[in-house]
Formats: C-alpha cells, sequence, structure tokens
C-alpha cells in the first residue's frame, strides 16, 4: 500500500471549517492578498524600469517597502487566522508548506529592507535582491492559490487534489 493508496486529509476538519467561517481573519486574509497582489504588479514593474533604463529609483525603492510593508501585515493577519482555525500560530499540519515558503519570502523582503537602511547595496543590486523576494512571493502566492482550490473543492464536496496535500 502506497502513497497513493491512502486516502487524502482534508485540508479542514468540520470544526476548522466552522471557525474559519466564523473567523473575521478570513476576510481580512481575503482583502489583503488581492491588495498586496496589487501593490506586488505596480512595485515589479516600478523595479524592472528602474533596472532597465536607470530611471525611477527612489518610487522603485520605496515601492518594495510599501509591498514588503503589506507583507508584513498579511503575515500577521495570517499567522492570528491560523490561531483562530488550526489553534496554532504557524506551521498547522494544512499550511505547512505554505508557512515554510512564507518564512523564505519574509526572509528576503527583511533583508531587502536592511540592506536599504544600511546602504550595504548599490541600487541595482538592491534591486535584484527585491526581484529575488519577488520570485519567492510568486511561487508562495501560487501555493496558496492551490490551497484556496483545494478547499473550494472539498467544500462541494470532491476530494482536494493530492499535490496540495499537506506532507507532515
Amino acid at each position: 500500500m502506497g502513497p497513493e493508496d491512502r486516502p487524502a486529509r482534508p485540508l479542514y476538519t468540520p470544526a476548522e471549517r466552522q471557525r474559519r467561517d466564523a473567523s473575521p481573519w478570513t476576510f481580512v486574509q481575503g482583502v489583503l492578498a488581492p491588495v498586496q497582489f496589487a501593490i506586488f504588479l505596480v512595485s515589479v514593474v516600478l523595479v524592472l524600469r528602474a533596472l532597465v533604463s536607470g530611471q525611477g529609483q527612489g518610487v522603485a525603492e520605496f515601492s518594495v517597502v510599501v509591498k514588503t510593508l503589506a507583507l508584513y501585515a498579511i503575515m500577521v493577519t495570517g499567522s492570528i487566522w491560523e490561531k483562530a482555525v488550526f489553534g496554532r500560530w504557524l506551521f498547522a499540519p494544512a499550511f505547512f508548506w505554505e508557512d515554510v515558503v512564507s518564512m523564505l519570502v519574509l526572509a528576503l523582503h527583511t533583508a531587502y529592507l536592511a540592506a536599504l537602511a544600511a546602504g550595504a547595496l548599490d541600487g541595482q543590486a538592491l534591486l535584484l535582491l527585491a526581484l529575488a523576494a519577488y520570485a519567492t512571493y510568486v511561487i508562495n502566492a501560487g501555493q496558496f492559490l492551490l490551497k484556496l482550490r483545494a478547499a473550494r473543492l472539498e467544500g462541494a464536496g470532491r476530494p482536494a487534489p493530492r499535490l496540495v496535500e499537506a506532507l507532515p
């Protein structure tokens, strides 16, 4: 009997689904996620413009700071949400790998802020660090979109795809 023969663990137990639906933090996450993504889209255009043309370095740097602040907001409220739904601040089994990658996203965004504040990198290197942070953000956002899709399928009575099943 291999892993493919095991039944998939549901993303949410009935009690967790009820707590998720009742939590005001679910709404907060639903608002912050697209806002953060919109900020990301504007920022990535500004960063790429600054890298290609050499113009708008200051605006690009500021946009990454705004994106990082939005990331911090969604991460703090997300951990509150996770505590309300799963009883853990982070690394609940249903979102373990998303949280692991989120830590890398946070680390890279925080490294950007530290490098900016310390003047540790020149303009181009700073923007390349921002792009590395953004690449991990895109991967993490994809993880969460897959998880959202799995939750919707589960709510409709269909099993979640095995691709997004939490490992631990």
